[in-house]
């Protein structure tokens, strides 16, 4: 476990789970309350809480996936009185339920800590994520990755696209943190799509530098995306990548997400 973010009002702990997953405590000095973004293994949950002397307050899910929702019972269990916050769309698909059902513009609290709740649909329908302009953080679940977006399981191209616009419309120093760590496998598609991206191909080689010491690529920022992920810079892509000039960038991003499902 380690501690990715740490200010006067608020602290960030950051720990793996399952096989390449992330999970992240969100802490509220003032107040005590601490949130779970996402509940994908219940022990390094418990044991992060127990490290900082912590207890847990609030569960935030950003999607019904099970890898994101499937400690939720027994944390709830282990810690009365437990909130459990969710999207309003996929409530009933998230066993055990929702306490708190959210939407794209509402706004919850964490203690003291506010958190806008932005609607970043397309991996699943009614994906959310949890942004602290306090903390200068967004908890995006499997919304963007480093170099990557998630599948579009549910969702469709206008939807996606649009989605990772609203996160690329946060202030450029936001930290996004990422549900999973697929930098690597990311960085081996980037590279087919922007061949003369410098700025790309130097992220790839510091990519490959830390996870070779076994550190990880997440957080990563909203600056950083804006100048390496194909998925959302679309106009270089359309040019490398020959499409139409007149093709929506909806229809850019769908093309670029096919060829990352048959990469």
């Amino acid at each position: 476990m380690t501690i990715s973010s740490e200010g006067a009002a608020h602290k960030i702990a950051q720990f793996p789970a399952l096989r390449d997953n992330y999970g992240f405590l969100l802490h509220d000095p003032a107040s005590g309350s601490t949130a779970a973004i996402d509940t994908p293994e219940v022990e390094p949950i418990v044991a992060a809480l127990e490290e900082n002397n912590w207890k847990l307050t609030h569960i935030l899910n950003t999607h019904h996936h099970v890898d994101h929702t499937g400690g939720n019972q027994e944390l709830k269990t282990k810690f009365p009185g437990v909130v459990v916050v969710g999207p309003r769309s996929e409530m009933r698909k998230i066993r055990g339920g929702v306490d708190v059902p959210v939407e794209g513009s509402d706004r919850i609290l964490v203690g003291s800590l506010e958190l806008d709740i932005i609607d970043v649909g397309g991996h699943t329908a009614g994906h959310i994520a949890y942004y602290s302009p306090v903390a200068r953080a967004c908890f995006v679940g499997d919304a963007i990755f480093p170099l990557g977006c998630g599948r579009m399981f549910e969702g469709t191209p206008p939807q996606f696209y649009s989605s990772l616009q609203r996160l690329m419309a946060l202030p450029d120093e936001t930290q996004l943190y990422c549900a999973h760590e697929y930098a690597e496998a990311n960085a081996k598609f980037a590279a087919t799509v922007e061949l003369d991206n410098e700025a790309l191909f130097e992220r790839i080689d510091f990519i490959k530098e830390l996870r070779a010491n076994g550190q990880p690529t997440v957080p990563t920022t909203v600056s950083l995306e804006k100048r390496t992920n194909p998925f959302v810079r679309i106009e270089p892509a359309r040019r490398a990548l020959g499409l139409p000039l007149d093709a929506q960038p909806h229809d850019v991003f769908a093309e670029i997400r096919r060829r990352k499902d048959d990469f």
